[in-house]
């Protein structure tokens, strides 16, 4: 290959064509409507600041650009097909995990099933619908998880809150991965 990169597999133009033209027409009518509510917002934000600037109008913009951002990565991820969706929504699920057992009182004893729960639950169970496997995936948090998840924090001994420890724990990885 030359060094143009005009030409070949890895131009620019043949990959967006190429993912401009697998995406399905319900998918623009979906972008079309939420780019639309957005930009109506931005113009209502705009108004609203120019009008009486304000802490409260600061804030609405603020969402609203956040929103932009959130659209735009979840629609180029669409577009970049499969995978890329199956890594962003992985990733939100590390992160809402994260956030949500900052906030459940865990101990010692439960440090292993909750790198159960990041490392191994999570991958596994986007593994699972990237290989179009249903009929495991929609049991192996409920399940499995739930079967191996108390008997791993069993193990360390600790039993103090132990019922409730778990609970949360398995709630957690149901609410923010399943």
């Amino acid at each position: 290959m030359s060094g143009d990169f005009s030409t070949g597999v890895l131009s620019l133009d043949n990959f967006l064509h190429t993912a401009l033209a697998r995406a399905p027409q319900k998918f623009w009518w979906v972008i079309a409507g939420v780019l639309g509510i957005l930009v109506l917002a931005t113009a209502i934000g705009w108004v609203l600041h120019r009008r009486k600037p304000g802490p409260v109008i600061d804030n609405l913009n603020a969402r609203v650009r956040a929103w932009w951002v959130m659209v735009g990565v979840l629609a180029a991820c669409f577009l970049l097909g499969k995978v890329a969706t199956l890594v962003l929504y992985g990733l939100l699920s590390f992160f809402a995990l994260r956030e949500f057992l900052t906030l459940t009182p865990t101990r010692r004893g439960d440090h292993l099933s909750l790198c159960l729960c990041f490392y191994v639950a999570i991958p596994l169970q986007y593994w699972l619908i990237g290989i179009d496997w249903y009929g495991l995936f929609v049991m192996c948090i409920p399940v499995f998880g739930f079967l191996l998840l108390p008997a791993v924090s069993a193990l360390s001994g600790d039993t103090e809150n132990f019922l409730e420890r778990n609970t949360k724990v398995q709630w957690g990885l149901m609410l923010t991965v399943y």
